[in-house]
């Protein structure tokens, strides 16, 4: 029995609930309502609990009130996503429960789960039932209403897991869009794993260990850097000066293998070479004391090597968007993936690009890089993406500058805006005309179906062509171009006079010229405008004005 969860046993808890996740994100992705190839829950909540992971592993504090406040900056930084922001309201809230304990008993465990679904359902402007906070909020209600009767936090961690997994299964009946789809909510799905990740330790006294490469996607600018094995923090290399020679390399290399990866021992006559990945680089190197001297001792933080790499690519990339000197007025951020896409951002102004999109959401902590890169007294925020608003939203919150998120939807939505801003009104005055100007903006996109399923009512097949139109599947075709044709016919009327398309990097220019000229045809009241985007997923993104 356990009756109390300690610092280091929050710390192995977190460890497992991340690696749990990774080993089922793809699981996770593939369980959004639209059959799209850009279903991103599990890994934008993978991610979240990555930078929590990191967090842990770097922090030797022996507080549970000390330990859940890294994880919930940790998250609260590194959310993407919708899912990942409200991972990381989850964790804030599980710290306020317990920001005066040393451990956690089955008392502050049902504080820490009330906490949490609070604090969840707060973050978000308008809560919907059949979704995570649903669990989060059931697994809450039920620690609630129970706790007098466990004294063994396994049994009553174990025994809300289960609550959760309960609530899960009737997220269908919630949602009609997910009976339909006939997938439980992703995001609960989510949840439960890091839950059940978390109980593994309690259950097993180990963590999970993860079966898939720990990697976290870091968008700075136009940077794009991975970073591998998290886990572990410092490399660690050094050579042995056997001080016997039946020194024995395998028993060395017994005694390091718990504290590591990536370990290469290399017994060579009268040294044996050292390199692995660790946390205890002083334990590593005191183990090699016992087999003879030292030479060539390197231990490297790859963590700081890594941002320091990835600041410096992100401020080359962005060399001539990043303003020096003065502060001025007004600036620009904007989210955009695709080369053509990036260099029309830049002609309208934006300072600093962030790559990421519908596949590659940029976490709270990009976002806040960003606007740190810009010497301006007003800064407006494009997420260009309804799972990347809440996460600007965030990273406002944590800016001490004058921020504006604009919360476009799309790209198309995003150039409207930029276009009405003018320099000789007030910052507030243009953030009302762009919101006012958004609203205005039809914009649609066609892309392909990577599952059977039905939405709507509409049956879909993998390879299908599909037209979204201001979010909803409105075509489905055999043909791209017959999905363009579908979406406008739903779009253009009376008092349409502009057509922009940008097309992405798989289609043809060729391809697009010719349908460029056959909208043309069909739509003679209206400018036609094609431009080269190089989106991925995307084969077109459209809007009417």
């Amino acid at each position: 029995m356990i009756q109390e969860i300690s610092a280091n046993l929050y710390r192995s808890m977190i460890l497992s609930a991340a690696a749990n996740l990774a080993n089922h994100k793809e699981e996770v992705d593939n369980m959004n309502v639209f059959p799209v190839p850009d279903g991103d829950t599990g890994t934008n909540m993978s991610m979240t609990m990555d930078a929590c992971e990191a967090a842990v592993v770097a922090d030797d504090s022996n507080s549970v009130s000390s330990l859940t406040k890294v994880v919930a900056n940790a998250a609260l930084r590194g959310a993407r996503g919708n899912s990942g922001v409200i991972l990381s309201q989850l964790m804030r809230g599980i710290h306020k429960a317990v920001s005066s304990c040393d451990t956690m008993d089955c008392k502050s465990v049902s504080l820490a789960f009330q906490s949490a679904a609070k604090s969840a359902y707060k973050a978000v402007m308008k809560p919907t039932e059949g979704t995570i906070l649903t669990v989060a909020r059931e697994m809450s209600e039920f620690a609630q209403k129970n706790e007098s009767e466990f004294q063994d936090v396994v049994r009553f961690f174990s025994a809300i897991v289960n609550a959760g997994e309960i609530a899960l299964s009737k997220t269908p009946e919630m949602l009609p869009q997910l009976k339909q789809a006939g997938v439980v909510d992703s995001g609960g799905q989510g949840l439960v794993y890091i839950c059940k990740g978390m109980l593994y330790v309690l259950e097993n006294g180990k963590a999970i260990e993860r079966q898939t490469e720990s990697t976290v996607k870091v968008n700075q600018g136009a940077a794009s850097v991975d970073i591998s094995d998290l886990k572990y923090k410092y490399c660690t290399e050094c050579i042995i000066e056997k001080s016997s020679a039946n020194a024995d390399a395998f028993k060395l290399k017994l005694s390091l293998e718990p504290k590591g990866d990536s370990m290469v021992v290399v017994d060579d006559e009268d040294i044996i070479k050292i390199h692995i990945h660790t946390n205890n680089p002083d334990f590593v190197l005191g183990e090699a004391l016992k087999f003879g001297e030292l030479s060539s001792v390197k231990i490297e933080n790859m963590k700081l090597q890594h941002n320091s790499l990835s600041e410096a690519k992100a401020s080359h990339d962005n060399a001539e968007s990043i303003p020096a000197g003065e502060e001025k007025e007004f600036g620009f951020v904007c989210v955009a993936a695709g080369d053509g896409l990036a260099e029309t951002f830049r002609k309208l102004g934006v300072d600093y690009i962030i790559e990421g999109g519908q596949t590659m959401n940029p976490s709270t902590d990009d976002i806040l890089n960003a606007i740190d890169k810009i010497n301006a007294k007003n800064i407006y925020v494009y997420p260009n993406n309804k799972n990347i608003i809440m996460a600007a939203e965030q990273a406002k919150n944590l800016s001490d500058k004058n921020i504006y998120v604009i919360p476009t939807k799309s790209i198309m939505q995003a150039m409207s805006s930029i276009l009405v801003f003018d320099e000789d009104v007030s910052a507030e005055e243009n953030y009302e005309e762009m919101l006012a100007v958004i609203g205005e903006v039809k914009s649609a996109q066609v892309t392909y179906a990577v599952r059977d399923t039905v939405v709507d009512d509409i049956k879909i097949n993998p390879g299908d062509i599909l037209g979204i139109l201001e979010g909803k599947i409105t075509s489905v075709q055999p043909e791209v171009d017959m999905s363009v044709y579908s979406l406008l016919d739903n779009m253009v009327d009376s008092d349409s006079s502009v057509i922009t398309l940008f097309y992405g990097c798989d289609t043809n220019e060729a391809d697009a010229l010719s349908l460029k000229e056959k909208i043309e045809e069909k739509y003679p009241d209206c400018d036609v405008y094609m431009h080269f985007g190089g989106q991925p997923v995307y084969y077109y993104f459209i809007s009417v004005e």
